[in-house]
């Protein structure tokens, strides 16, 4: 076992055990949430409203009647459910869909009650409009739930691939042959490139959990970089322009890494003249924007099969789905990845 390791199997050795993370089957706070939830009650109702319509204008009427009680039910269930985010997630599972489904029926009441004070109906049908409600509600619930069992083992195989496609062994042997080198000339470099490698790896094998901060990656980016950098010196070029109001966004764990790791991989080992990358961050207003750009050798087209890159998306649509985006682009000698996520 190397330093590293013993370092990591201490640490965790004399940590405090933690409390294990409250469950939420389903969190109406999310924006993915919020429009599946309105898209599905929506389609429900329209295609309710086709039955005793006698036409097409007759089906656009009754759809704009129940729109005006169903919308305001399935947001106020949505604003219920993501005020109660936290209650929710210290009861037991099925406690979680049971309250869901009660909230639907409640949810579905109030509708009705909307269209009975405008008039729209003479005899309000509470118990009906209830159970649409409680079942709508249970629909979507479950489909929550499904999404979230399958979560799981993606997730679990995501993070294992990336660990496999990190922890590359020539990158190992590259910067121990690399610290043996300075070890008699230049003594003081040398024992920095072993700290840098010993908390990159120390990252890459402790489970850092869900998500970390960007500013966390971008301290493990400037690790990587390090060491690669004793191995290239000046053909590694690099350039940072880091926002500080950028640090605190949500990212999975090592997701900046293997992005810095490819533009070394094919941007500076093939070219004999190496290559400039640069890594940048920016807030901009409700979101945050990464992008890790670098020149590639004349001639070269789409670097790599995309493999990390793959994971990399995958786990930010995990942890963000439809907030999340991830691009990248070949341009005159210029290869950028460019992510967004929410501030």
């Amino acid at each position: 076992m190397n330093d590293s390791q013993i370092l990591s199997t201490f640490h965790e050795a004399t940590r405090p055990p933690s409390r294990p993370a409250p469950a939420l089957l389903f969190d109406a706070c999310h924006v993915g949430v919020v429009l599946r939830a309105v898209l599905f009650v929506e389609a429900a109702i329209a295609v309710g409203a086709m039955f005793g319509a006698a036409n097409a204008a007759d089906w656009a009427i009754r759809l704009s009647v129940a729109s005006g009680a169903a919308l305001p039910a399935t947001l106020a269930w949505l604003i219920v459910a993501c005020s109660m985010k936290n209650l929710l997630a210290r009861l037991h599972p099925a406690a979680q869909q049971a309250c869901g489904v009660l909230l639907g029926a409640l949810a579905g009441a109030y509708g009705c009650g909307l269209l009975a004070w405008v008039g729209f109906q003479e005899r309000a049908p509470w118990v009906a409009s209830a159970c649409a409600g409680a079942f709508l509600s249970a629909v979507l619930v479950a489909a929550l739930v499904l999404r979230a069992k399958g979560r799981m083992p993606a997730d679990t195989a995501a993070q294992l691939a990336e660990l496999q496609a990190r922890i590359r062994p020539h990158f190992l042997f590259n910067s121990l042959n690399s610290a043996i080198a300075l070890v008699r000339d230049e003594p003081r470099k040398a024992e920095a490139l072993l700290e840098d490698l010993g908390e990159l790896f120390q990252h890459a094998l402790v489970d850092q959990g869900e998500s970390v901060t960007l500013s966390e990656e971008v301290a493990i980016a400037r690790r990587y970089l390090a060491i690669e950098q004793v191995r290239f010196g000046e053909r590694l070029r690099v350039e940072w322009s880091i926002d500080p109001r950028a640090g605190s966004a949500r990212v999975p764990p090592l997701v900046l890494q293997p992005l810095v790791e490819n533009a070394v991989k094919h941007g500076v080992e093939p070219s004999p003249d190496g290559a400039d990358v640069k890594i940048s961050t920016q807030r901009r207003g409700g979101s945050v924007v990464v992008k890790v750009t670098n020149t590639v050798p004349a001639g070269q087209g789409r670097p790599g099969h995309g493999v990390a890159q793959d994971n990399v998306r995958a786990r930010l649509r995990l942890l963000h789905d439809v907030q999340a985006q991830f691009q990248t682009i070949l341009r005159d000698g210029v290869y950028q990845v460019r992510l967004e996520v929410p501030a």
